[in-house]
């Protein structure tokens, strides 16, 4: 089991400013969102490709206990079955929303099967920070080869990308290596991907980084995590 590192009240507070910010850009999560945790229990059964494919929010600080400065805020707004992609057919696509905080760390890490354009959808700079990949390893020697927008780009190894609002990056499952922080500000992030699951498809350099925070249950969820369904919808 994963260690407590983030209140449930602290959670409930970056829901809510969370939604605050996106909403400010003119998006809308869709209504399964908005559902108290009694509602989702009442819904869970025709709920079912929400909860098997891990939709909805998403809050993590890595397990480190410092979310304002090493966390990321996330939510999954569709998503197939990874499954599928053995099959070369079906929902083969996923998208999410997230929000990179001024000067708050997401840590280095890359994917094994995702592969992703990540869009700033408005607020600051967003900053990606790229290296290359040896043997499955962080090579931070290797340069990489990015396409923003469609357009190549070369970049020497620990090269800092800034997109600003419209700009956006496509990363490559196995190649690259990327953290990414808010500048300037607080950053909306769009990420539109492969079909992903992750709780396997994230590799992080540091081995000690957990995906999934444990959460210290100091009052009731004003809606449930994706790291919830396991035990409020059993």
């Amino acid at each position: 089991m994963t260690k407590p590192s983030i209140t449930r009240s602290r959670i409930n507070e970056i829901l809510r400013q969370s939604d605050k910010f996106i909403r400010s850009f003119g998006y809308v999560f869709p209504p399964f969102a908005y559902w108290s945790p009694q509602e989702f229990m009442a819904n869970k059964d025709s709920a079912k490709a929400i909860i098997n494919s891990n939709m909805g929010w998403d809050i993590t600080d890595f397990g480190l206990e410092n979310f304002d400065e090493l966390g990321l805020f996330l939510f999954t707004v569709r998503n197939g079955n990874a499954d599928d992609l053995k099959k070369g057919t079906g929902m083969l696509y996923a998208e999410k929303a997230m929000i990179s905080r001024e000067n708050q760390y997401s840590p280095m890490h890359r994917h094994f099967l995702k592969a992703e354009d990540i869009i700033n959808r408005g607020g600051a700079t967003l900053v990606i920070e790229l290296f290359g990949d040896t043997d499955g390893k962080c090579d931070r020697s290797k340069g990489t080869v990015v396409y923003c927008d469609g357009v190549r780009n070369e970049f020497e190894p620990g090269h800092r990308l800034r997109l600003e609002p419209g700009q956006s990056v496509t990363l490559m499952p196995n190649e690259h290596w990327h953290a990414f922080w808010g500048e300037g500000g607080d950053v909306f992030i769009g990420e539109v991907s492969t079909v992903n699951d992750d709780n396997t498809d994230n590799i992080y350099e540091d081995p000690a980084i957990a995906r999934f925070s444990g959460i210290e249950e100091d009052e009731e969820p004003l809606h449930l995590l994706v790291s919830d369904y396991a035990t409020w919808l059993k």
